[in-house]
């Protein structure tokens, strides 16, 4: 990790792929608001076998909780470079409630996390394996196109099938078989690190996506 030169807004700090943006029980007197990149929030089993519990996107908080209980309990780690801004806890506070980066943004933020989070246990516990891949590039797709970052409905696609497979709970062999479907629907491409939703209404079909399912800040999936 990296810090650049202080400016009225905060410090930016920049991550490098798989640096720890932070670790368990560490103590956290800022909360970070990704500028760039992709981050992943995960526990890990004694196996080395591993869930990823939230994914902070450009935009969002990481982490939100943060400000109510000054530390980490779960680790979170870098998917790609990031550059975060710090925001520490008594300049959120000194906020007004309308501001940037006040007080009641970031516990709003902290709201739609946990909303999140109650979804990806519907959807791990109910769903089939393409039911939980399609909702989850549905909600990336709508939270990246929520913060003006999809174009043409092609976005940034940095996750291997590694990280996909921790994020649905099904094995890579699996995720390759239905991505590769996907694309023979033609549904969507994903070349290199970038994703192209060709038919969004069917992939919404085949995740169950409601209208309410994905949101600017939604960080899970499932």
């Amino acid at each position: 990790m990296t810090q650049e030169t202080n400016r009225p807004t905060g410090p930016v700090c920049m991550f490098r792929r798989h640096d720890y943006l932070a670790r368990a029980g560490e103590t956290k007197d800022c909360v970070l608001r990704i500028e760039d990149g992709w981050a992943a929030q995960y526990r890990l089993l004694p196996d080395g076998r591993r869930q990823i519990i939230t994914l902070f996107l450009p935009g969002d908080y990481c982490e939100p909780q943060w400000l109510l209980q000054g530390r980490a309990t779960l680790p979170i780690v870098a998917l790609t470079r990031v550059r975060a801004r710090v925001l520490p806890h008594g300049r959120i506070q000194a906020r007004a409630p309308h501001e940037e980066d006040s007080t009641i943004r970031v516990l709003d933020a902290m709201l739609t996390l946990l909303r999140n989070r109650e979804k990806w246990i519907f959807n791990l516990g109910r769903m089939t394996a393409t039911e939980r891949l399609c909702n989850l590039l549905c909600e990336l797709h709508a939270r990246l196109k929520a913060r003006n970052r999809v174009i043409q409905d092609r976005c940034a696609m940095p996750l291997t099938q590694y990280d996909l497979a921790d994020i649905v709970g099904i094995s890579p062999v699996h995720v390759n078989r239905v991505l590769q479907t996907l694309r023979g629907e033609g549904l969507l491409d994903l070349k290199g690190r970038w994703m192209q939703v060709r038919d969004l209404m069917a992939l919404q079909r085949l995740g169950e996506v409601s209208g309410d399912a994905a949101g600017p800040n939604v960080p899970q999936a499932a």
